[in-house]
């Protein structure tokens, strides 16, 4: 608890404790003198409502004076005037009850959501002139050596350069499961060392690293706001003016007639306490960063309250196949072979890549490894091999030679080159039966000497996730959903056959995936948002144009950071749908107070004009449907 919530209650509690000493005097005490129970109710009302009253002064220097403070100083002020000492001291009392209440549930709100984002690290250990000193992180320039110790916050982005560690990474995906990482392997800023010690190279300076940037997502998503926050922040500004001259009127018009000013006076007053719109302004923008901060949980986070509000609304749904639905990485999916296994397959075309850096090349040799051991075996390469370099042929593929015969590995091309007597165009039309189709994925050809071994077909892989993902946006009411994808026809057809997705669009250049967005924009209806969904790294044109660009792979991702409006730090495609449904039922959480606090303050003003709600109903419409309110909207913290 702060030292303003404290103060405030200490204020609340000594008030209470005299207002019962008040009522308590003016019922057992039989000929109270009247001026000394007024003195006593009002040393009562200023030590409850001190802060109240000067805040309202102030506000009135200023121009500044329809606001609740000036209701309720109002309210209370006449109460006093009309011999209501009791209500006016319980207005003021009830009124800082729910003002607490209000600053305690908000404070808590952004305590969550500060432990939750709590990831700025604190120091930086430094190998310098060799040794370790410790350092702000700001401090530490880019390419310098950091070393982090378990049980400590990774300070700054960067590549492990000595030792293997575990790293919790919740902080900023929401993920349980720690990750174990090696040297080689990049590391996150605000992450924490759980097992060994590690020495890393800084890859970004502070400013630039993965903490600072979504520090500031977080701290600048309130600046944000949701056409509904808006909304409330008008009415409230209008609102209050004409409550004020609807009481006048009320006290004046029918006192002159009927001469009876106290009756009048009175309900005027009650109308003024009934009116006070805090449960609007606070239950409102709270609901909203409640659910900004549920998201955050789970790994989701919302720039501003207006994307989380947007979202709810998402009816055409525009996805980029690769790093998105797809790893990104490729696979092992496929071994054909004639007069040969598998296992020698893989072998010669593992054997004849295992030095390129190629994204193909790295594959065959995990593939292999995962599946046999190393390449290192003996019985596969034996110590007396005869072996040159390797040659890689631009546009055909690689040769190698083992065991005194050319391996090569590639396309049809090198196939042609390689077999003689024109076996190729036999193999492949009758053996292999391929006969001009195009493949889904990569085919990788292998030969050893004069004979054909088989091919090996490589395709990207779909994420666990992503049926998942797409069968939760149709059921959330996604109306269309698009796959663009820069890959080949046949690899975008076999996708997005797998999920279920109808439309797709292949072969596109990055400015191309603008062109299509631009079409689908001018073809969607008004009635819903157009989110786009993209990797972060090459997508941010088309991110920027969506209504909603979600970056999937935020984690380390500067791209994904900026460009996007919805950041999935998970890399999982599965969490959009998950967005929604938090989205949807924040914005149900605040309809709810709408409706509930209009409607009862509605109701209780026409009693009270009418004379039938006293100031203590008043207290209640004001004050109990704040409470009630706040605490509906808290529940937005808590969704799933």
């Amino acid at each position: 608890m702060t030292k303003k919530l404290k103060k405030r209650l200490r204020r609340i509690i000594a008030g209470t404790v005299c207002f019962g000493l008040c009522i308590a005097a003016e019922k057992l005490i039989p000929n109270l003198n009247a001026n000394i129970l007024l003195i006593a109710y009002l040393l009562t009302y200023f030590i409850v409502g001190n802060d109240v009253v000067k805040g309202a002064a102030a506000k009135i220097c200023c121009g500044q004076m329809f606001d609740e403070e000036f209701l309720m100083v109002i309210a209370t002020v006449g109460a006093f005037l009309i011999s209501e000492y009791p209500e006016a001291v319980a207005v003021m009392l009830f009124y800082q009850v729910g003002e607490w209440f209000q600053s305690y549930a908000v404070n808590k709100s952004r305590k969550s959501i500060k432990e939750l984002m709590d990831i700025r690290p604190d120091y930086a250990n430094v190998c310098r002139d060799g040794a370790v000193v410790t350092v702000d992180p700001q401090e530490v320039a880019r390419g310098e050596m950091i070393q982090i110790k378990p049980g400590e916050r990774i300070p700054l982005d960067g590549v492990i350069i000595t030792g293997n560690t575990s790293v919790d990474t919740m902080a900023l995906t929401g993920e349980s499961l720690p990750r174990d990482l090696g040297i080689g392997d990049e590391v996150i800023s605000g992450c924490i060392n759980l097992s060994g010690l590690i020495e890393v190279r800084v890859s970004k300076e502070f400013g630039e690293s993965t903490v600072s940037k979504i520090l500031d997502l977080v701290e600048n998503s309130a600046s944000k706001k949701a056409e509904t926050e808006n909304f409330i922040t008008k009415f409230a500004r209008y609102y209050t003016p004409i409550v004020v001259v609807l009481a006048t009127i009320l006290a004046v018009i029918p006192s002159i007639v009927t001469g009876d000013w106290a009756v009048w006076v009175y309900r005027a007053l009650s109308f003024l306490v009934i009116s006070c719109p805090c449960a609007l302004v606070i239950s409102v923008p709270l609901s909203f960063f409640g659910g900004i901060g549920a998201a955050s949980k789970a790994g989701i986070l919302v720039k501003g309250s207006n994307y989380l509000e947007a979202l709810a609304e998402a009816r055409v749904a525009i996805m980029d196949k690769t790093g998105t639905l797809t790893k990104g990485e490729f696979a092992v999916s496929e071994i054909k072979t004639v007069d040969a296994d598998e296992k020698q397959a893989l072998f010669y075309a593992a054997y004849a890549e295992r030095f390129s850096n190629h994204p193909i090349a790295k594959c065959l040799v995990r593939a292999y490894e995962e599946r046999y051991g190393t390449l290192t075996n003996v019985s596969e390469n034996p110590a007396n091999e005869k072996e040159s370099a390797v040659e890689e042929m631009a546009g055909y593929g690689v040769l190698v030679m083992y065991e005194g015969k050319t391996v090569a590995v590639g396309n049809e091309k090198l196939m042609e080159r390689q077999l003689k007597n024109n076996r190729w165009n036999e193999i492949k039309n009758n053996v292999l039966h391929m006969e001009q189709e195009e493949p889904a994925g990569t085919i990788c050809h292998v030969s050893y000497g004069d004979s054909y071994v088989g091919y090996i077909l490589i395709e990207d892989q779909l994420k666990p996730d992503a049926v998942q993902c797409i069968a939760g946006l149709k059921k959330e009411g996604v109306r269309r959903i698009v796959m663009l994808t820069g890959d080949r026809e046949k690899a975008a057809e076999k996708i997005a056959g797998v999920l279920g997705i109808r439309e797709y669009h292949a072969s596109l250049l990055p400015g191309d995936k603008v062109d299509r967005v631009e079409e689908i924009f001018a073809e969607k209806k008004e009635d819903g948002k157009l989110i786009f969904v993209g990797d972060g790294m090459n997508d941010a044109p088309v991110l920027a144009r969506a209504d909603i660009g979600i970056a999937m792979g935020g984690l380390g991702s500067d791209a994904a950071i900026e460009a996007a409006d919805i950041v999935i730090m998970t890399d999982e495609p599965g969490k959009i749908p998950q967005a929604m449904r938090i989205s949807k039922k924040t914005l149900q959480i605040v309809k709810q107070n709408i409706i509930f606090a209009i409607g009862v303050k509605v109701l209780v003003l026409l009693l009270a004009a009418f004379g039938i709600a006293t100031m203590w109903a008043a207290v209640f419409a004001d004050v109990g449907v704040a409470f009630i309110a706040i605490l509906n909207a808290m529940r937005a913290l808590k969704l799933k």
